[in-house]
């Protein structure tokens, strides 16, 4: 239907198929009713490009065309070609190029026909308001026969094709509207990534440059501006002349950087330090290739900066952390594990693995139920899932019998939701130990009690002999520490000797669970050991006596650390593997040499002795070669323990003490820190070791909420004032 009049018309409707489905149907109407004219035959040789495949948009709408033109005439003669062209439209037809523009601001047009009366400037400056106010649509213009000249100015106006009217056919409308479309999306794609080049060139995070071989800037962006602190690109490159010297921290950083170019013609993930505007110091990473002329000459490099100080920063902390946490998790006696919601194994530790006699790989991905019997594994899912939905933490007492196993058995558990960042609980987390033959001894226990029960006055006499052997015991024990030292040469008064020992020992109960020796290796070499077994008291007691006696025993190997702590360990696990829970031993032992002040030693998990440099004025932590901590005695049966060197100087001052000394619970539970102990002991530096100990011990006590240690304490201080002089 179309409808002209007042100067407007606007006329739609299915002028050709509906789309793809319905060309064969089109073709077959349009035959019917003009079977041999010059439409069908354009249409048959080329409808299915004319608009798009089907005749219409790709979103299967029709296509929508302004048409300007004042002749009506003219306007009924397109609206013919375009139903021959095979294409369902919808034109809007405007007599002037105003009317025409004030539509275009209200519709979707996909194309514009500007039908011109005369080729001449007035009609070229139409085109050029046409093409400059509605920049995205093609504007196809309608004319008298080509006239070539007006051709190309009419096309440098800005329109996408000049069709002469006078031999105008359907298809060549189609494919002129066609071709407009397509070439006028093509050069809106160009523009729009040109801008989003720009855009993103100027705008990325990452920092792009281009620089030469010398080390000059030639190219660089806002970001990378940013990132090195300067206010623009322009500031930086030409504040920048030297990248090597004024950019990269480490000397020799560009060269390696030229050096790698050099060898693989590309660079990614070259991590190196720089300097900023300010002078601060951060982290980048830069990506890169070398472009080359057609001779392959080197032009220059370009690539992108990234600023990773953040990561870097994280990196590190994590992986301390990571690294921390595994040897916190594998070292532990106690069994750790994790299941997710359905109930399976994430993770098991060594001990946890070693508890039921399993290896890692049997137990990450399954069950409980393909360990237990089944009504154990019904029971422990239950609690799981209980804990679970609750999210709370719980401690219990599981009774266990592995499949196989010949009895029961019983762990202390304390079972964990385990959560995600957002705080959903995803699983489940615990820690086990073995605690079966605790139960047991806890039910000899209470028979016992019921037998002491009925004979009080012979518990009470026991007491009192128990009560006299501890005193004995006490009296034992503090005679089993050094009375005297050996003095270095031998034979010197202890005042002239190389190495001058000074402790200070205090039980926290009748015996103690620390110990000492300092004995002498050779005329000039001194082996001095100490450790600290979990806890006080009589158990402590024990292994101390069953260490002092095992020492005794290796001197033959006593002058090297680690094959002595290793010797110690083996000896010690062979006696407590079966104690039915373990018994945590901490030790130092170390190995000095008056005639050169070498000192060899080694750490089981004890804490990090101090060497106080008097000259100097420092005090610093006796630290492994490694940096790392090795594990406590009697935990396993091959610990990697190794020997480390210091060198000492005369003057310098050996301080060895356990962890009593600062696992001291002050006002406002505050706990007396290393720290704390470092900053008490560099007031005191220059007093005698002695005057030294004794007011340490009363500074800490004073810090103390009761006034009193709460553990054992033992300090071993070891002086070298270097050998005496030799009397001619």
């Amino acid at each position: 239907m179309r409808k002209f009049g007042g100067g407007k018309a606007h006329f739609s409707g299915a002028l050709a198929v509906p789309g793809r489905r319905g060309f064969n149907s089109m073709t077959s109407g349009l035959a019917s009713a003009k079977s041999d004219g010059p439409c069908v035959t354009h249409l048959r040789a080329g409808a299915e490009r004319v608009f798009s495949a089907d005749g219409k948009g790709m979103d299967n709408n029709p296509l929508k065309i302004l048409l300007i033109s004042g002749d009506e005439t003219i306007s009924r003669r397109l609206a013919e070609l375009l139903r021959c062209a095979a294409a369902e439209v919808d034109v809007t037809v405007e007599p002037t190029t105003d009317a025409g523009l004030a539509m275009v601001a209200t519709n979707n047009f996909q194309v514009i026909l500007f039908q011109i009366a005369q080729a001449n400037a007035a009609a070229l400056f139409q085109i050029t308001s046409l093409t400059t106010q509605a920049q995205r649509l093609p504007v196809l213009v309608l004319g008298p026969t080509q006239d070539e000249r007006f051709l190309a100015e009419a096309v440098f106006s800005g329109a996408q094709e000049y069709l002469g009217f006078d031999e105008l056919t359907a298809a060549t409308l189609g494919h002129a509207i066609h071709c407009s479309i397509a070439r006028q999306e093509e050069r809106l794609a160009l523009i729009d990534a040109k801008e989003n080049y720009y855009g993103i060139f100027d705008h990325l995070v990452e920092g792009i440059f281009r620089t030469t071989q010398d080390g000059h800037y030639l190219l660089a962006n806002i970001a990378l501006a940013k990132i090195y602190g300067y206010d623009s690109p322009v500031q930086l490159m030409s504040s920048i002349k030297d990248i090597a010297g004024s950019l990269y921290v480490e000397p020799g950083r560009r060269e390696e950087f030229v050096r790698l170019m050099q060898e693989h013609d590309t660079l990614s993930g070259f991590e190196s330090q720089i300097y900023r505007k300010d002078g601060s110091i951060i982290w980048i990473e830069e990506n890169c290739r070398a472009v080359r002329d057609a001779q392959g000459k080197l032009l220059y490099y370009e690539g992108t900066v990234e600023d990773i100080t953040a990561q870097r920063v994280m990196a590190e902390a994590l992986k301390h952390s990571e690294s921390l946490y595994h040897s916190l998790v594998e070292t532990m006696p106690q069994g750790v594990f994790r299941r997710d919601l359905a109930g399976r194994f994430t993770f098991a530790n060594q001990t946890y693995c070693k508890y039921f006699n399993l290896a890692p790989e049997l137990i990450v991905g399954r069950t409980d139920f393909d360990h237990f019997p089944q009504e154990l594994a019904e029971k422990y899912w239950r609690d799981d899932q209980e804990i679970m939905a609750k999210g709370e933490t719980r401690e219990i007492i599981e009774t266990t019998q592995p499949k196989g196993a010949p009895e029961k058995e019983y762990h202390h558990v304390i079972k964990t939701p385990l959560r995600d960042d957002t705080g959903r609980v995803i699983g489940l987390q615990g820690m086990v130990w073995d605690i079966t033959e605790k139960i047991r001894i806890e039910e000899k226990i209470r028979r016992t009690t019921a037998e002491l029960a009925r004979s009080r006055e012979e518990l009470r006499a026991k007491n009192a002999v128990m009560e006299e052997n501890l005193r004995t015991a006490r009296e034992i024990q503090l005679a089993t520490l050094p009375q005297q030292y050996p003095v270095f040469p031998p034979g010197v008064p202890p005042e002239q000797s190389a190495f001058q020992f000074v402790h200070r020992y205090e039980p926290a109960e009748s015996v103690s669970g620390d110990f000492f020796s300092v004995t002498a290796l050779s005329g000039t070499e001194v082996g001095v050991f100490i450790c600290d077994v979990t806890g006080h008291g009589v158990r402590a007691a024990l292994v101390t006596a069953m260490i002092r006696a095992i020492t005794e025993e290796l001197r033959p190997i006593a002058r090297d650390p680690a094959d002595f702590l290793r010797k110690l360990n083996g000896d010690l696990c062979a006696i407590l593997k079966n104690t039915g829970s373990p018994m945590l031993t901490t030790a130092f032992y170390a190995v000095a040499d008056c005639r050169t002040g070498r000192m060899r030693f080694a750490n089981a998990g004890h804490p990090k002795p101090l060497i106080v440099r008097r000259a100097a004025g420092t005090i610093e932590p006796l630290v492994n070669t490694s940096g790392r901590s090795q594990p406590a005695l009697g935990l396993f049966e091959e610990p990697p323990y190794t020997t480390s060197e210091a060198q000492l100087v005369p003057g310098d001052f050996l301080m060895l003490f356990t962890d009593g000394i600062y696992e001291v619970q002050g006002n406002d539970e505050e706990l007396y820190s290393q720290e704390r102990l470092v900053l008490d002991l560099r007031s005191r530096l220059h007093q005698p070791t002695a005057v030294l100990f004794d007011e340490l011990l009363e500074v800490i006590r004073a810090f103390a909420v009761n006034g009193a240690f709460d553990d054992d304490v033992c300090l071993v201080g070891m002086d070298f004032p270097g050998m005496p002089a030799v009397k001619s």
